[in-house]
């Protein structure tokens, strides 16, 4: 009989064990679409210049052409 309850405590114990990795406490960021809301970012500074927005379109040129 006490061979029986170690057995069964065991069972409870491992269905337990199991079952407490079953919750979901991960959190989630909802973003609207278009707006940009992390930290400062450098590069878009960069992008407000001419020049540099001139340097991209010829690289998106280039890895655009028909092979």
């Amino acid at each position: 009989m006490k061979v029986s309850n170690t057995i069964q405590t065991l069972c409870w114990a491992a269905a337990f064990i199991a079952l407490a990795g079953c919750g979901d406490s991960r959190s989630y960021n909802v973003y609207e679409p278009g707006v940009y809301k992390g930290a400062a970012d450098p590069l878009l500074a960069k992008l407000g210049k001419p020049e540099s927005r001139q340097q991209l379109q010829e690289r998106f040129s280039l890895g655009q052409v028909d092979r």
